[in-house]
């Protein structure tokens, strides 16, 4: 039986709008969306595979933009070469913002700045400052002019295309200059200046970029929701590991625990401890710059410390052998920035700590092993006991929780009343010598 021609006509009059709002839906444009990273911190291998993975993460969830705020003193060359090398291949747009106000994108992160396909600042903040250091050292004229022409072209190789001023650029890094955000602008080394996200996000509305390969594309980002990216758990505790200070603390307390369980074999928590400790310094030092003539230092310090428990010398072996493990430490980690490198106070405090404590156990162990080890009675000689009777010149001492007899060892010497304190002189038949 066949509907009547009205219901027909209603069904069909459904269907329609059904297809209408469906068409509709398809071509209604998408709100566009914006990854925001976060850099505030060193340039060095965890924070550029942080911004690795937000790029990626970016091109795989077909975001309109990727926007990431810097902020940072500066790093290691080869992790800032991996950040632009990641920049420079993104499918999607790269927006550097130095914000908030008061942030820098020194030495290193000027290298990034001048990467992004928009380059923007927040009032208030500065970049520059990008003369190449390596490890802190002073470097001949010749090695120095090869440095800085390689860093030289390193920026002028995609600053050009840019279409930023490759002479101020240039002067960042053979001059050592810093750009205010305004400066900045005025030398069109940055594209804009903007108070927060959502304004820098409106005026790139509309903004045409071009990118390295040449194409030219224009932002649409009016009413853009911006999706943060934190960094995962693993980057967040390498991150804490690759600071020297946090790094040679981890290292020497590691050492000072694994140590001590040598000298009282059995308690496993301070191995355990002490082991794991060890190795997390060795995983953080191992991101870091290191000198390899401090390693033999510390391993030079540790020598000295124990042979002056074995070797008394009137404490200079110690002495000699904390020195050079500040010295040590002070070395360890010679980044090309302050941040990056091991204060000199806590090279100081945890080498005389560890010189300290690592000396006395080692003068312990050292005592207790020249000590003759003595048991049964003979172990009584030297200790002390209590009177439980009066001693004249016999009568019964407690020692040790047990009762014994005893005689004075001059029996001349007056009585000795009950609860008097007595000294073991010596041992006859199981009697004890004692005197007061």
């Amino acid at each position: 039986m066949k509907p009547p021609s009205s219901q027909r006509a209603l069904l069909a009059l459904i269907a329609l709008l059904l297809c209408v709002i469906t068409v509709h839906a398809q071509n209604a444009p998408v709100a566009p969306r914006v990854l925001k990273l976060s850099l505030h911190d060193t340039i060095q291998p965890i924070s550029a595979s942080y911004i690795e993975r937000g790029i990626d993460e970016a091109a795989r969830s077909n975001a309109s933009a990727v926007l990431i705020s810097l902020g940072t003193p500066g790093g290691l060359l080869d992790s800032t070469r991996e950040i632009v090398q990641a920049i420079e291949r993104s499918r999607v747009p790269v927006i550097i913002y130095i914000s908030p106000t008061g942030s820098r994108a020194g030495s290193a992160g000027f290298f990034i700045l001048e990467a992004a396909d928009v380059a923007a600042m927040a009032p208030g903040t500065n970049a520059g400052a990008a003369h190449p250091i390596v490890e802190g050292r002073q470097l001949d004229p010749v090695l120095k002019e090869k440095i800085e022409n390689d860093a030289a072209a390193f920026l002028r190789s995609y600053a050009s295309r840019r279409g930023r001023n490759l002479q101020a650029a240039e002067d960042a890094i053979r001059s050592s200059k810093s750009y205010s955000d305004q400066e900045a602008l005025k030398l069109n080394l940055i594209d804009l200046t903007a108070s927060s996200d959502d304004d820098l996000l409106h005026q790139l509305d509309g903004h045409p970029i071009h990118r390295l390969d040449g194409s030219a594309q224009t932002l649409h980002l009016a009413g853009a929701a911006i999706s943060f990216l934190q960094p995962s758990l693993r980057e967040r505790l390498l991150s804490r590991l690759a600071n020297p200070d946090l790094a040679v603390f981890a290292l020497v307390i590691g050492v000072l625990l694994i140590y001590l369980e040598f000298n009282v074999p059995g308690t496993i928590v301070p191995g355990s401890l002490g082991t794991l400790l060890f190795l997390l310094a060795l995983f953080g030092l191992n991101l870091l710059p290191i000198h390899h003539t401090a390693v033999f230092l510390l391993f030079a310090a540790l020598a000295l410390i124990v042979l002056e428990a074995k070797f008394p010398s009137h404490g200079i072996l110690a002495l000699a052998g904390t020195l050079s493990l500040i010295f040590g430490l002070l070395t360890l980690v010679d980044g090309p920035i302050p941040e990056q490198r091991v204060h000199t106070s806590t090279a100081v405090s945890l080498g005389i700590a560890f010189g300290i404590i690592s000396f006395s156990l080692a003068f312990i162990a050292l005592r207790a092993r020249r000590n003759k080890i003595l048991i049964g009675p003979q172990a009584m000689v030297g200790a002390s006991a209590i009177a439980r009777t009066s001693l004249s010149p016999t009568g019964q001492v407690e020692i040790r929780g047990e009762i014994w007899q005893a005689r004075l060892l001059n029996p001349a010497s007056a009585p000795i009343p009950p609860g008097s304190t007595v000294y073991v002189r010596a041992i006859e038949n199981l009697t004890l010598l004692v005197e007061p």
